[in-house]
């Protein structure tokens, strides 16, 4: 993989994203969104380059334009706060993801139907701390087979646990759902949730530092 390719092709996305960024609110919205994902894409492959200060500064460009998409975007778009705590948790800014997952809160995701907007809430629990809460929206996603990744689901339950042989048998299979895939998002073939997972792992002791071409070297 041309790590440095990705990484250019993912920043110019970025800049080019920003200085044509529309007036309108909808379509200002739409482009932040984008822009935030370019920022991820590029965070991801300087990741893999082991460049871990740059990646850190397209994290944060990351969750900036995500929560800053988030004012005018349409009821539901429970993705943008998933993106910015999740661009946090990569980059290791536990301040910042702890702010991020405070503001999701205060947006309420835990009492919508929409599995995804538990999933931020669970999440944004995780990050805080407030574990007890965090297992209860886990065990709701557990019964969404049909509309959310059961592997997920079972990883946030065993990290809102504390249990360390759950949460290696399910990040296991979390990784190998990336490994099956064809695409990827951004076309950037890293197994971002891992990641993510693993950052939460480490704050409860249970990391278990697993190794695949889809994750950056330790």
């Amino acid at each position: 993989m041309d790590w440095e390719e990705r990484a250019e092709r993912e920043e110019r996305r970025y800049a080019e994203g920003l200085e044509r960024m529309p007036d309108a609110p909808d379509a200002r919205q739409k482009q932040l969104v984008r822009a935030a994902a370019a920022a991820t894409g590029a965070g991801l492959a300087r990741l893999m380059q082991g460049r871990r200060g740059e990646a850190s500064g397209w994290f944060a460009r990351s969750a900036e334009r995500f929560r800053e998409s988030f004012e005018d975007a349409p009821p539901g778009s429970w993705g943008r706060p998933i993106g910015a705590l999740k661009a946090r948790l990569l980059a290791g800014d536990r301040a910042r993801a702890e702010a991020d997952a405070r503001w999701t809160l205060d947006q309420a995701p835990a009492d919508v139907a929409s599995p995804i907007g538990r999933y931020a809430a669970a999440l944004a629990q995780l990050v805080v701390g407030a574990d007890a809460e965090a297992a209860a929206l886990a065990e709701s996603l557990q019964g969404e087979e049909d509309a959310f990744p059961r592997p997920v689901a079972d990883t946030l339950a065993a990290l809102a646990a504390g249990d360390g042989g759950a949460y290696a048998d399910s990040l296991a299979r979390v990784l190998r759902s990336f490994e099956e895939r064809d695409s990827f998002l951004e076309d950037i073939p890293v197994a971002d949730t891992v990641i993510v997972l693993e950052a939460l792992a480490e704050q409860r002791g249970l990391a278990v530092r697993p190794s695949s071409g889809l994750l950056p070297v330790a």
